[in-house]
């Protein structure tokens, strides 16, 4: 029985064929044009600081490989002490923030006193420079005499999520604020109170509307961990300024930075990657 014309196999046209043809090439040169600019644009960058006068001398000081392997171990060993400062301050401050997010949202005259408190202090942290903060925390509260023997880096965390907390939580606002108020309504057409609709169905919505956001300030947040070798913390800034008076030299503030690189690239990516899919699902129409 002969087939007919729906049920046989479909093949694109020649013309088809002949655009996919044109598309691959276009593309192999755009490939072939961007390495070649990049290569060239190296090679002269380099040519230019190898040529310069005083190159020897900045390779003596800033890229000694016996020092990077020296001090190397040491780094590595203070920017645990970061990581650690980092995971929980960040658990820190998505709690405060979002309470302050939240406390900023409430309607009603009677909530004025909290959104008003919450205004303050947004507007206090987001004012005053981390590194101030730092030394207001970390040297101005142990000379209160009332909280004992705390170690510099917990005053560093509360440090850092003070700030950050101010940061956040206005970020999470402008989400939260973003989402139309007939979500709102409906919500509270179907019985839901107040705080179930902010929690089930604004904070959710207004949250994916501020991803790209939220992990670019969390990456800001991975390098800031550094300052609190302010504090004294033997941290891998303080590790490297250690390394640098020991050996005269600066190339441990290299090894410092570099793992402070590994340590932000994946997440830099992954926010490039979510910004991009974010973008994507708007221009085809999805919901955000």
């Amino acid at each position: 029985m002969a087939s007919t014309p729906l049920e046989a196999e479909w093949r694109p046209s020649e013309l088809e064929l002949g655009r996919r043809l044109e598309r691959r090439r276009q593309s192999t040169k755009s490939v072939l044009i961007a390495f070649v600019s990049s290569v060239v644009f190296v090679v002269v960058v380099g040519w230019a600081v190898l040529s310069s006068p005083g190159w020897e001398d900045v390779r003596r000081s800033f890229f000694d490989v016996d020092i990077a392997i020296a001090s190397f171990p040491s780094i590595l060993v203070g920017l645990w002490l970061n990581i650690q400062v980092l995971f929980v301050a960040a658990f820190a401050v998505a709690i405060l923030g979002t309470t302050l997010a939240v406390l900023r949202s409430l309607r009603g005259p009677v909530f004025f006193p909290l959104r008003a408190l919450a205004t303050v202090y947004t507007d206090l942290f987001r004012g005053i420079p981390l590194l101030i903060v730092l030394y207001l925390v970390g040297f101005g509260l142990p000379a209160l005499g009332v909280f004992g023997r705390v170690p510099v880096v917990l005053w560093g965390t509360i440090a850092i999520v003070l700030t950050y907390s101010a940061y956040i939580a206005e970020v999470l606002r402008a989400g939260m604020e973003a989402v139309h108020p007939s979500q709102r309504i409906a919500a509270r057409s179907m019985g839901l109170t107040h705080g179930q609709t902010l929690r089930i169905v604004v904070i959710p919505q207004g949250v994916r509307k501020v991803v790209p956001a939220l992990m670019n300030d969390f990456v800001s947040m991975q390098k800031d961990v550094g300052l609190i070798s302010v504090l004294g913390a033997v941290d891998a800034v303080r590790a490297a300024q250690i390394a640098a008076a020991e050996y005269y030299n600066f190339t441990p503030y290299i090894v410092a930075a570099l793992l402070f690189v590994a340590m932000a690239l994946p997440m830099i990516r992954l926010t490039d990657y979510v910004s991009a899919r974010l973008a994507k699902r708007e221009q085809m129409g999805g919901v955000v």
